[in-house]
């Protein structure tokens, strides 16, 4: 089967080739970046609510369109996912459940029945995140003294000492801030109704976060500790924790009103100034309250918000799928995306200066404003991005990124995604910490993105690709696959990792490479495809197995065509990509593919389904 043959459909994979290209330089902004919408769980919106009612601005008009969205996206037994076509998640259904109720929802409705049927059935408010019991305890419905405490304090540990604020992940330390400023007010500010509809019949055990051995003793010390220090803190300590507090969060505030472009962070910072005397009329407030707006898309679904937005990482994905379709590197659209680009890098210090203070700045950051916290992902891409159109000021924007991202290694040589030699372990352990990834330690996703930036800059000799080499190489799981940090899962590592690999040198024969090649082969659908669903994360069973996606099914060719595979694996999967198509020249992919946390928090990137299938097909297509 030759290139324009590949494809069983309407569309030769050259046709595909180049309807997909149209189709995304339709989507192009005038300032020249690309965005498409970030799309994730229903507690972003719930939480909206909430956070509105809390602070008195909640309104008939964004209630009604927020509760249309969150009913949506109800499954027909009452309960909502995490993800798309996802098991029931308990948190996430009475946080839903509980924003309907502030709607006007009546508990005896039928969609209501049987949420609150299921929430029963599964433990009840007891056996939800500690998150979700945070947000019922600021109402009244759940009583403080049963939450852990994480006490501002906090802020006065030495950046040497263990659980210090800069031992947890960025969007950790972001977020414990200011919810350790609301635990110390401990409101309570009751909804207009109760929630015993939720209560079981039967006691429920407090939730706990994973286990440590030797050390979940010492953490319930310590929490029945802090939980009798609460009850009489030091008050001039208390008072200068609480400021301390206050400015940190304050400082990091971005030009947007946002606090690192994502949403718990936002909507924790509100309520703790909120707290501490600042008023909805406060600049720092009303340029907070103006950023969420930023994140609120409104149409025919509903209103709901964006957990974070992507326009950084969204167009250097689509300057390089561009530019492996074959659009020359001198074309306006490439151009305008380099032009915006370079005048998003990051020039100052931020948190990730804490652990590398003779590092100078540089690289980008994942939103529209976030110069707290560029990460080493994005700049990654960017640099290749950038290293394949003609821009006069690329090239020094390109060196400051790479120095600065070869800078951000780890000690074992491989690259978290936003500070270096964030590994304390001990965070994850805390009672606090039920939900979500708090550290940020090195991944192969990651890892290899940066070898493949450095490599195509030809650092494929330096010390420091080297050594991620290496890291990646002793990562590959038994199977020949690797873990997938931040997108779904071992699909989306493996396709990061081999392209890195063959960019560094190492040769399609060597057995790693080999390895790889036959773990996606096993793994290829009947239908030509690739999938991986979340759960996956949770349980070893799903490893590999899934929906065939778009996304999924490009990550797996661009491994695939990078160690050299041209045979029947490849032209099925180019064939499923042809046949699957829309006539608009995009794909549809309900599914999720990208990861926040693993096992607990997952993205839909809606550019996911367009980038990835046309860097594929402009790769196969080349290479023919």
């Amino acid at each position: 089967m030759t290139a324009v043959e590949a494809g069983t459909g309407t569309r030769t994979a050259a046709e595909a080739l180049e309807a997909a290209r149209e189709h995304l330089l339709l989507l192009q902004s005038p300032e020249g970046w690309w965005k498409g919408e970030l799309q994730t769980n229903v507690t972003m919106d719930a939480e909206d609510l909430l956070l509105r009612e809390f602070l008195g601005i909640r309104t008939s008009g964004d209630t009604g369109e927020t509760a249309r969205w969150i009913r949506s996206q109800q499954a027909p037994d009452g309960t909502w996912a995490t993800f798309h076509d996802g098991p029931p998640d308990l948190s996430t259904t009475v946080e839903a459940y509980t924003a309907l109720r502030l709607a006007g929802d009546p508990p005896d409705a039928g969609h209501m029945i049987r949420a609150a049927a299921y929430i029963r059935s599964e433990g009840g408010v007891p056996a939800t995140r500690v998150f979700t019991r945070f947000w019922l305890a600021m109402f009244g419905e759940w009583p403080w003294d049963d939450l852990p405490v994480l006490p501002p304090e906090m802020m006065f540990l030495p950046r040497w000492f263990p659980l210090n604020v800069y031992d947890w992940a960025c969007w950790a330390r972001q977020t414990i801030v200011p919810l350790a400023v609301v635990g110390a007010f401990r409101p309570v500010r009751p909804l207009p109704f109760g929630l015993d509809e939720l209560t079981p019949d039967y006691h429920v055990p407090r939730r706990r976060a994973p286990g440590l051995p030797g050390w979940d003793e010492a953490f319930e010390a310590l929490d029945r500790a802090l939980h009798v220090y609460e009850r009489r803190p030091v008050k001039p300590l208390r008072r200068a924790a609480l400021r301390r507090a206050a400015d940190w969060i304050i400082a990091r505030q971005e030009r947007d009103g946002s606090w690192g472009g994502i949403q718990p962070p936002m909507v924790y910072s509100l309520l703790a100034l909120n707290l501490l005397g600042y008023g909805i009329d406060h600049p720092v407030v009303r340029r907070g309250l103006d950023g969420l707006e930023r994140f609120t898309i409104r149409d025919e679904k509903g209103r709901r918000i964006e957990a974070c937005q992507s326009p950084v990482w969204d167009t250097v994905l689509a300057m390089n799928a561009l530019a492996d379709a074959g659009l020359p590197s001198g074309h306006p659209a490439l151009e305008r995306a380099a032009d915006w680009v370079i005048g998003e890098e990051v020039t100052g210090p931020g948190d990730w200066s804490v652990r590398r203070p003779d590092l100078p700045p540089g690289g980008w950051a994942f939103e529209f404003d976030n110069d707290c916290y560029p990460d080493t992902d994005d700049t990654a891409e960017a640099v290749i991005a950038l290293n394949r159109v003609q821009h006069p000021k690329a090239e020094p924007a390109i060196e400051r990124g790479v120095r600065w991202m070869a800078g951000m290694a780890s000690r074992d040589g491989g690259f978290g995604a936003f500070d270096a030699d964030n590994t304390r372990d001990l965070c994850r352990k805390l009672p606090f910490c039920d939900f979500g990834e708090v550290i940020d330690p090195p991944s192969a996703d990651v890892t290899a993105h940066v070898v493949e930036a450095m490599s195509h800059r030809g650092m494929a000799d330096s010390l420091t690709v080297k050594r991620a080499v290496v890291w990646l190489l002793k990562a590959q799981e038994p199977d020949g696959s690797w873990f997938g940090r931040w997108g779904a899962n071992h699909v989306y590592g493996t396709g990061a990792v081999v392209p890195a690999l063959i960019a560094a040198g190492v040769r399609p024969g060597k057995p790693a490479i080999r390895d790889a090649v036959r773990w996606l082969e096993r793994h290829q659908r009947d239908d030509g495809g690739w999938g991986e669903d979340l759960r996956s994360y949770r349980d070893r069973s799903w490893v590999g197995q899934g929906v065939s996606t778009p996304s999924q099914t490009a990550w797996a060719l661009m491994a695939l065509l990078a160690a050299g595979e041209r045979g029947r694996a490849v032209e099925r999967g180019i064939g499923w990509l042809a046949e699957r198509q829309r006539p608009d020249g995009t794909w549809d992919e309900d599914h999720f593919t990208g990861t926040g946390f693993p096992g607990d928090f997952y993205i839909n990137y809606h550019l996911y389904r367009l980038v990835f299938p046309l860097s594929a097909l402009g790769r196969y297509l080349k290479g023919a």
